[in-house]
């Protein structure tokens, strides 16, 4: 079953490895927009995403939103850390990166699917959850709405 929205975010403890930063806490992300992404090496929609993804860092870091992906593994395979960094590495990918080779992320987060989104604004809830391969438009839209709100609530304070 997935989160419910407005549910905290849950602990991205028990990664076996980190790549590119890490480990992180959710004290980390705290007072920060926080996109977390569940991606696999051997998910043929994940691929493509990962350079968007990439790009998005780039551009909306400077804005305050903090970026965490999760390499779930869908079989055996998938359990080499070697292949995972390389496709980091291709990816352009430059967040930190849990390799959660026991699911331990992914049971925090009840995910199931790959790739999956999850989108918590600056108070660590849950604002967005989607998954599935044509859903970056979505993700992106709540990206920049919950930017927008962080924006002008500091304007205002």
């Amino acid at each position: 079953m997935a989160l419910r929205l407005r549910t905290p975010m849950p602990s991205l403890a028990g990664a076996t490895e980190w790549i590119g930063g890490g480990p992180i806490d959710n004290a980390d992300l705290q007072g920060h927009v926080t996109l977390v992404h569940f991606w696999a090496v051997s998910c043929n929609y994940c691929k493509p995403h990962l350079p968007i993804i990439a790009q998005w860092k780039e551009s909306y870091e400077k804005r305050g939103v903090r970026f965490v992906s999760v390499h779930m593994p869908r079989r055996q395979e998938d359990t080499d850390v070697a292949e995972v960094r390389k496709v980091v590495e291709e990816s352009g990918l430059k967040h930190p990166t849990a390799v959660d080779n026991m699911h331990a992320v992914a049971d925090a987060f009840e995910n199931e699917f790959v790739p999956s989104y999850y989108v918590f604004d600056e108070k660590g809830q849950l604002r967005l959850y989607i998954s599935g391969e044509k859903v970056l438009p979505n993700v992106q839209a709540a990206l920049d709405r919950l930017v927008e709100a962080q924006a002008g609530a500091e304007a205002q304070g």
